[in-house]
């Protein structure tokens, strides 16, 4: 059975992003790597903060969107209820040999959106 992740990330700041994906460690690496232009690689987003485990996909998108419509002081709650030090969660995936195995391991641009325009 394929498991579902609603997901923080932060950084030294303590900004933070919600996001939900099934490939969690694929999409931290991402994250931590800036692949994609945008908010996340902006703030540079190289924290994994807290993580919450679904097995029905929709469960998860409704749960990213709860969190994402809270305030911030109740989204810095839900962090520090399981992680008060606000320790990377992905810290020991980097030192795994399966992080390596992921194929966007290799060194890659940030990848930029297309605008409409011509």
């Amino acid at each position: 059975m394929k498991t579902f992740f609603v997901y923080i990330m932060s950084n030294k700041s303590r900004r933070i992003y919600v996001g939900s994906s099934s490939e969690l460690q694929r999409r931290v690496f991402q994250h931590k790597n800036k692949w994609f232009e945008g908010f996340t690689s902006r703030y540079k987003f190289d924290m994994l903060v807290y993580i919450e485990p679904h097995s029905d996909p929709n469960e998860a998108v409704a749960r990213e969107r709860q969190i994402k419509g809270w305030r911030r002081e109740k989204k810095l709650r839900l962090i520090l209820s399981v992680n008060p030090d606000w320790a990377d969660l992905s810290a020991e995936w980097e030192e795994d040999e399966s992080w390596k195995s992921i194929p966007e391991a290799k060194a890659r641009p940030v990848l930029r959106r297309r605008s409409g325009k011509s």
